[in-house]
């Protein structure tokens, strides 16, 4: 079953923490999101909202849901679902998948073999299921959705840890990853 519009209108850390375990489909592509990270609009200083008035614009403008896609560092395309909800607006940065269907597509895109290798970062992530610049302001809810989300199919065991690759509120626990998986980007820490 697909995850509709309410399940992003809460805040961003419980969004992440349950998207982790939900199928991400992507036209042939799939894979399950085994870990995220939660960014809020207000008061953390690793957003973009901190500093870039676009991203202010975007949750502004965009409901719940909409893909807030960007260039990291000139290199790689990063893919986040905005949250908008009672708790606070915020985005949750899709970090890794285990893919599932569409491996050989995945591969060939990734110029990689080991299925480990294919979704094990964020811009693995976008790279392996073609997501870019164009996607940017699209939905991961709603008809004609050219990605969107499943709800998971079994209970997932959830860790957190503090996020990664980056210098400012990097203390915060907002890093989520689904227990023992082998396709996360990086080990808990101290695991």
């Amino acid at each position: 079953m697909r995850l509709r519009r309410a399940f992003f209108e809460r805040d961003p850390l419980t969004c992440a923490r349950e998207l982790v375990g939900a199928r991400l489909v992507c036209g042939s592509c799939s894979g399950t999101v085994v870990e995220t990270e939660a960014y809020t609009a207000t008061g953390d200083e690793a957003a973009h909202t901190f500093f870039r008035p676009s991203a202010r614009e975007f949750v502004a403008r965009h409901r719940a849901g909409a893909a807030y896609v960007y260039l990291n560092y000139g290199m790689y395309w990063l893919a986040n679902v905005l949250v908008k909800g009672d708790g606070g607006d915020g985005f949750v940065l899709l970090r890794a998948l285990e893919p599932e269907r569409g491996i050989a597509a995945m591969r060939r895109r990734r110029g990689r073999e080991r299925t480990r290798d294919l979704c094990s970062g964020p811009g693995k992530l976008t790279i392996a299921l073609g997501i870019g610049a164009e996607d940017h302001g699209g939905s991961f809810v709603g008809r004609g959705a050219r990605f969107w989300f499943e709800a998971p199919g079994r209970p997932t065991e959830v860790e957190e840890d503090v996020r990664v690759g980056i210098t400012r509120s990097a203390e915060l626990p907002w890093r989520f990853l689904m227990r023992d998986s082998e396709y996360v980007s990086v080990r808990k820490k101290g695991g």
